[in-house]
């Protein structure tokens, strides 16, 4: 490739990121947009207290860990397959239940999740459900791994 073809490809790359950067910043907020190229508390949890996976219609797949100090969630992290948005409802989900105790964290909304994130377009919000439903299944296998629990210590 000659030099001219060359800084004519590098120019064309160049306008193409530009091009989608301007598109993301148009769809997604700036929280979005953070969140999602620096996710906060991704990764397993070795020893978990609690664990959840959900696989959402979409084809995204998350999983949620979270550890307990005395009925509040001390530590949360996730992992998912998916898209931006969904990284960025994982990584705010995580830092938002940190702290509260598990009566609280049941009650955690998708509006509650979009609100933090400062919205998400309409294309995009089935990923807060995701983020949502994940952290209730890891509360629910929680519940019922205690019930097993207290069952077994019954007998």
């Amino acid at each position: 490739m000659d030099r001219e073809a060359a800084f004519d490809f590098d120019q064309m790359v160049d306008e193409l990121q530009q091009e989608i950067l301007d598109r993301e910043q148009a769809l997604y907020s700036d929280v979005v947009l953070r969140e999602s190229g620096a996710p906060k508390n991704m990764g397993r949890m070795p020893d978990a207290d609690a664990h959840g996976v959900v696989h959402g219609w979409c084809g995204d797949t998350m999983e949620i860990y979270l550890r307990f100090d005395s009925g509040t969630i001390q530590e949360a992290t996730f992992v998912t397959d998916g898209c931006g948005a969904t990284l960025a409802c994982g990584s705010v989900l995580t830092e938002m239940v940190q702290g509260l105790t598990l009566a609280k964290a049941e009650w955690v909304l998708p509006k509650d999740l979009v609100h933090a994130l400062d919205g998400l377009p309409e294309e995009s919000m089935h990923c807060a459900g995701l983020a949502i439903s994940t952290l209730h299944n890891a509360l629910f296998n929680w519940r019922v791994s205690e019930m097993e629990q207290q069952e077994e210590a019954a007998d």
